[in-house]
């Protein structure tokens, strides 16, 4: 079987590191990632896609990226599901990343875009 995303897209908002009890860095990131047609008014839309950082992933993306700032993820979809305090159960869809590739930021005073180098896992 085989489970692999790749999107590029920015960053909705800076990246927030926590730590688990064990101590294992984790960040929950969404990535706007623009779809490649126009709706019925002649605008492009984007899709929100939740993703989970881990680990040096997880540390290296909160250091350097910012809301946004252009990344590449590859990665493998996960679903999971839970009962909330009313008792519904809940389902979530969210990207696992294996791999962030930083591409950019917004535009910079000079107009031109700040590039970062590749930081894997």
């Amino acid at each position: 079987m085989i489970n692999q995303v790749t999107l590029v897209g920015r960053l909705t908002k800076d990246p927030e590191l926590r730590y688990t009890p064990d101590g294992k860095a984790v960040s929950n990131i969404t990535v706007a990632v623009n779809r490649n047609f126009r709706n019925h008014a002649g605008d492009y839309e984007a899709d929100f896609v939740h993703c989970t950082l881990w680990k040096r992933t997880a540390e290296n993306t909160a250091q350097y990226c910012k809301k946004g700032s252009i990344v590449g993820i590859t990665g493998r979809i996960q679903t999971r599901r839970y009962d909330n305090q009313e008792g519904k159960k809940v389902y979530v869809t969210e990207v696992i990343a294996e791999l962030v590739q930083f591409i950019g930021t917004k535009q910079q005073n000079d107009g031109k875009a700040k590039e970062f180098e590749h930081i894997g896992l």
